[in-house]
């Protein structure tokens, strides 16, 4: 019987055309990245499954890819429950293997440590256009700074490469859990509900406020506290100015320092960004990791009508390794979302090599064979592109192929004319 040759459902083969894209698209966020002060770093595929399933991950725990126990540590006949049989877990994210490398090696990295970490997740999840089982994701993070100057660098590296990439007009959407706190306790709500309530809050743009008004009141909530809940969303929708509008109505509620530093984020990206996108407070912005603890943001881009990443801070993570708190804050971009929507509007990858193919006839051997790889050499010295290839009995056909991969410059080697 033939082996299947299709890719796990799920995954995907990667064609040249886009392997050349992703490939740009990982260069320039490394190099701008680096200009930031962001060093690259790696950790393993897998963790401790214990390390996964630490609720700190949200949903995504529950797509986890469990690996089983190996050699004698696996018995079948004894296992009672998962444990019995899993010890090792796909990573779902690069934020908890991060946290848990900062933990393991803090004492020999700088402080703050900035990171940049780029490579494969897995999560059992629903395939669909743009959404793989396997896929990249591309991270940055300031761990061991507990100022606003985290939050602040992070976006302006992050919006920086994405224009440097070509993207336009769109929106960093910022917001602060403390906020989101602040304003579910002014309704009247119980802290232990938050979490439900933000779940429902986050589906705002797709059903709209009477969707949310339906959920929380069908979710037992007191009539008084969702009015007055919605009552906020509606005046600051109402606001020209949402953010002076959420701290006036919230005093008493939230911390000065935490509006003072808000609105410092604000102010200081407004007075050093480009004019390529926009940022924008987002009360409705909830992040559904359960880790983040302060300020949260997402990357929207209206015109593609989809978000291509975002982040938070999340000053806990590392005490649930150590014991000991440090301030942590990061911000991922949507790699694989990215890569889509260039693909999608023709990109080409700019300023590269000039490509040169060399066809040479089958029988073309010994010193002319010699003389013609030379050649070669020496086009590819001068910074030239070169494939050296026999021919194909349908050369036609091949040329095509190679100008579909970019090749402008075919030199063509036959056995009689090498004889003359």
């Amino acid at each position: 019987m033939a082996l299947n040759k299709k890719p796990v459902n799920g995954m995907k083969d990667i064609m040249p055309e886009e392997m050349q894209i992703r490939d740009y698209v990982m260069g320039v966020i490394r190099e701008t990245y680096g200009t930031f002060g962001f060093t690259p770093m790696e950790t393993p595929c897998m963790e401790n499954i214990e390390n996964l399933s630490s609720k700190q991950g949200g949903e995504n725990e529950k797509l986890i890819f469990k690996v089983l126990k190996r050699g004698a540590q696996l018995n079948l006949e004894t296992a009672r429950t998962e444990a019995d049989v899993v010890d090792f877990g796909m990573r779902y994210d690069l934020t908890v293997p991060l946290v848990r490398y900062y933990a393991n090696h803090a004492n020999d990295l700088p402080s703050p440590f900035k990171a940049l970490q780029m490579g494969n997740v897995w999560r059992a999840d629903k395939p669909q256009k743009g959404r793989y089982r396997q896929f990249m994701q591309c991270d940055i993070d300031i761990l061991g700074e507990e100022s606003n100057l985290a939050e602040i660098e992070l976006i302006l590296a992050t919006t920086t490469t994405l224009g440097k990439l070509g993207f336009k007009n769109f929106e960093i959407r910022i917001n602060d859990r403390r906020i989101l706190k602040a304003m579910a306790a002014y309704s009247g709500f119980n802290e232990e509900n938050y979490d439900n309530i933000f779940i429902t809050l986050d589906k705002m743009d797709k059903i709209g406020f009477e969707g949310v008004e339906r959920e929380l009141l069908e979710s037992g909530y007191s009539s008084e506290s969702v009015n007055k809940y919605l009552a906020l969303f509606r005046g600051i929708n109402a606001s020209e100015d949402a953010l002076a509008f959420v701290e006036e109505t919230m005093t008493g509620f939230l911390e000065e320092d935490v509006k003072a530093g808000f609105r410092e984020i604000i102010e200081s990206v407004n007075a050093t960004k480009g004019d390529y996108f926009k940022l924008v407070f987002d009360p409705t912005l909830v992040r559904g990791m359960s880790y983040y603890t302060g300020t949260i943001f997402e990357i929207a881009m209206p015109e593609f009508g989809a978000s291509c990443g975002g982040g938070g801070r999340y000053d806990k993570m590392v005490g649930r390794f150590t014991g000991k708190d440090v301030p942590a804050c990061g911000f991922s971009i949507g790699f694989e979302r990215i890569i889509l929507i260039l693909m999608e509007n023709g990109f080409k990858v700019p300023n590269q090599s000039k490509k040169v193919a060399y066809l040479i006839e089958k029988g073309v051997s010994g010193a002319d064979l010699c003389n013609i790889i030379a050649e070669a050499q020496k086009d590819r010295q001068s910074g030239a592109q070169v494939l050296v290839a026999r021919m194909n009995k349908n050369k036609k056909f091949q040329k095509e192929q190679l100008m579909a991969e970019g090749y402008e410059e075919f030199k063509q080697f036959y056995r009689e004319s090498l004889k003359n």
